[in-house]
């Protein structure tokens, strides 16, 4: 990877992940030279400690610009190779990461699985609880002032239309600019890579629960 500083953060992420009791099933980094751009994709298994969520998505999003302007502001990485890439360290950009978070739901138990006869109905009775997810969910994340939609995919059998696909998405950014060196950036990661799990399991409760309401 042509991205030593964000490497080290994957590093960090990977032995903080390894001290906790996750199922983490997919842990994958990548890089796309054409766009001057890499990530890291995080898979959580949760059909074991969830009801009606089959998995958490964690994607971590970098550029080669993020990465000149971080090992321009850091202590101890003048040497970095790209800071000799002047096209690079000449655009004005502030260090900061992109984290998407992804809860997928279990489509079988998170809506009816027949028709009243209407063609909208299993739809339709789904989307009660997701309103009063999206409500809880966008209080809960307020102070974090961040998007938060819904994704779905809607698909017809003889009985009418379902969802194939119930996805709730939300998109954070970190900043990193009042960072001073590595080790602060590893505790900044370690700290907010406690953070977002909060608020991911914290979304878990409130989505089981509301979904449990709805089918009861």
């Amino acid at each position: 990877m042509q991205y030593p500083i964000f490497q080290s953060v994957v590093n960090k992420i990977n032995s903080s992940l390894a001290k906790r009791n996750i199922n983490v099933v997919k842990f994958k980094t990548w890089e796309e030279a054409k766009i001057n751009a890499a990530g890291l994709e995080i898979e959580i298994g949760l059909e074991g400690s969830s009801e009606h969520l089959k998995r958490l998505n964690i994607n971590f999003d970098w550029d080669m610009f993020r990465e000149a302007a971080l090992a321009n502001q850091l202590m101890g990485t003048d040497k970095h190779p790209i800071l000799k890439q002047k096209h690079l360290t000449d655009v004005s950009v502030k260090p900061s990461i992109d984290i998407e978070l992804v809860w997928h739901f279990n489509v079988e138990k998170s809506q009816p699985q027949k028709t009243n006869g209407e063609v909208n109905y299993r739809v339709q009775q789904a989307g009660e609880w997701m309103d009063s997810v999206s409500r809880e969910v966008n209080q809960f994340l307020i102070s974090d002032d961040i998007i938060t939609r819904w994704h779905l995919e809607i698909e017809g059998d003889p009985d009418g239309k379902y969802l194939s696909a119930i996805n709730l998405i939300s998109y954070f950014q970190f900043s990193m600019e009042e960072l001073k060196s590595l080790n602060h950036v590893h505790s900044y990661v370690d700290r907010k890579l406690t953070h977002l799990l909060y608020k991911a399991n914290r979304v878990i409760k409130i989505a089981d629960k509301q979904v449990s309401v709805a089918a009861a």
